[in-house]
């Protein structure tokens, strides 16, 4: 089972989500059917990010460090 810490992105609300997961087509396919209280209302949702993590430990910190710092400020960070 490989874990993985992902970042999508509303263009509707304007906004990122950060979250991790073990399959993130099934995870995308969840937040796109409106099955998430919050998810719902951006509606469609598009991956821009998935990181790989060896272990769910790894993937929590990870979603942890990009919530406290923010998807936007990360992605600058990274180029993107």
């Amino acid at each position: 089972m490989q874990y993985g810490t992902y970042i999508l992105f509303s263009e509707k609300l304007g906004k990122y989500y950060v979250g991790y997961t073990t399959d993130i087509e099934k995870r995308l396919e969840h937040h796109n059917t409106a099955q998430n209280r919050f998810s719902k209302k951006g509606v469609p949702w598009t991956l821009i990010l998935f990181i790989p993590c060896p272990d769910k430990i790894s993937a929590m910190t990870l979603e942890r460090k990009l919530k406290n710092m923010g998807a936007r400020r990360f992605l600058e960070q990274q180029g993107m």
